[in-house]
């Protein structure tokens, strides 16, 4: 992957206006994250729908005991009521989450 001139690796610009367009044309409340390396929330349920862009680092998500990596570019969802865990990678993570109840 290769550093764009937004600075985001491997999310160019337009992959990530795009992104922000179809979730508010689905009614989607976005917003950006920065979460600190190693940050790790434990298992928890949201009352909303997640669907969120990683633009930088990574995020572990961990659901049923099985953990899946989304690094810069990649799509991951949430269901409303799903449980979950979180774990931020040693680089950190950014993305751009769109949050719906």
């Amino acid at each position: 992957m290769t550093e764009d001139e937004t600075g985001i690796v491997g999310a160019p610009q337009a992959n990530v206006a795009a992104f922000e367009a179809q979730l508010a044309a689905d009614g989607f409340e976005i917003l950006p994250r920065d979460l600190a390396a190693g940050t790790v929330v434990p298992d928890h349920v949201h009352d909303f729908e997640v669907r969120a862009l990683v633009t930088g680092g990574a995020i572990d998500i961990i659901r049923d005991g099985e953990s899946r990596t989304y690094r810069a570019g990649e799509i991951f969802t949430v269901a409303r009521g799903e449980p979950h865990a979180e774990r931020i990678g040693p680089d950190g993570a950014r993305y751009i989450v769109g949050r719906r109840a």
